[in-house]
């Protein structure tokens, strides 16, 4: 039978924040946007649980949760009742992709008020379990793709150190500089839109936003969504072939999600909570930035700069510009990015195996 979310659950909260949990022990784990956080002393739920991120980059993202177990505030709790497994709830809730519900431009955010009307087939108990057994079977081959997938990055990370060194101690005694020595644009804020500025009618212009690029790529520039943009804003915000985007505002695990802009498919602008800039080519090759910073490295310099507040961080032009890079030859800088293009092919080639 038909039935609507708020039919098989309940709405729960966290007030927990990150640095709540930071260097507490004990049996019972703690949950985030980005997974596991660690263990603390208490837990907030009882029974298993499913919880989706609200509120910063991944919204929507949905995960299934143990008995005795608690997530931080940018979660949402979606408490299963007696007629529904939370297995079976979980996948429900995945395939709504909720996602399409967000509002607001620098934070995203998704409200239970929005998408607790959502309907779905509701089977009875015994038919969920056969339906959580295949769906189950079926993941256990998406993951073991992924462990493959997950191998070929870690061959690209450590084929970097190889050959550049480890950032930290920069054994191989390359230049080094500042990020505001290496641009030829600087660090620019994105576009800011209402919703009621989005489209779907295929006219318009696509949007790059933070949800649109994963590991220094982006995912799948014909999936952006579109939206009414002027031609003043379509120029200033135009993204070109070979930048880089950085997110500039979100949840401090995500803060500095960088990506390399390539191939695109038409005129395509960005969204506010990032910043584009573009490197010098005669001395830097774009992917061999990108994989700089997207490492520890600059991370850990992000964290450094970052304004913390709650549930988000943030930083601006002035603190990209201040970040420590190294500039090696950009023969090798090449011969790294010939590299990763075929690896790339090999991660192709992994993900359209059926």
């Amino acid at each position: 039978m038909r039935a609507k979310l708020e039919d098989v659950c309940v709405r729960g909260s966290s007030s927990l924040k990150q640095s709540d949990v930071i260097d507490k022990t004990g049996e019972y784990p703690i949950y985030g946007a980005a997974g596991y956080i660690g263990n603390v002393d208490f837990y907030h739920q009882d029974q298993p649980y499913i919880a989706v991120v609200k509120d910063g980059a991944g919204i929507g993202r949905t995960s299934l949760y143990p008995a005795k177990s608690s997530v931080i505030g940018t979660m949402q709790y979606l408490l299963p009742k007696e007629n529904v497994l939370p297995e079976y709830l979980c996948y429900v809730v995945k395939y709504m992709h909720l996602e399409k519900y967000f509002t607001g431009a620098t934070i995203p955010h998704i409200y239970f008020k929005d998408y607790k009307k959502e309907e779905f087939n509701l089977d009875i108990l015994d038919r969920q379990k056969e339906i959580v057994n295949i769906l189950g079977r079926i993941e256990c081959v998406i993951s073991s793709r992924q462990q493959e997938l997950q191998k070929l990055d870690e061959l690209i990370k450590a084929r970097f150190v190889e050959m550049f060194g480890d950032p930290y101690v920069n054994p191989l005694k390359w230049k080094k500089l500042k990020i505001k020595d290496a641009v030829t644009i600087e660090p620019q804020n994105g576009l800011y839109k209402p919703q009621s500025d989005y489209v779907t009618d295929g006219t318009g212009i696509p949007i790059l936003r933070i949800d649109g690029f994963y590991d220094g790529m982006v995912t799948d520039f014909a999936s952006l969504k579109r939206l009414k943009c002027s031609e003043t804003e379509r120029q200033r915000y135009l993204l070109l072939e070979d930048d880089i985007v950085i997110n500039r505002v979100n949840s401090i695990e995500y803060l500095g999600k960088c990506a390399h802009i390539k191939e695109l498919l038409e005129d395509t602008v960005y969204e506010s909570n990032m910043m584009r800039m573009h490197f010098d080519p005669e001395y830097y090759n774009p992917v061999y930035i990108c994989k700089l910073l997207c490492s520890q490295f600059i991370y850990d310099q992000i964290v450094n700069h970052a304004k913390k507040s709650v549930n988000q961080a943030s930083i601006n032009q002035k603190d990209v510009l201040d970040f420590n890079i190294y500039q090696p030859p950009l023969d090798l800088q090449n011969e790294f990015a010939d590299f990763v293009h075929q690896v790339n092919k090999s991660k192709v080639v992994v993900s359209n195996i059926s």
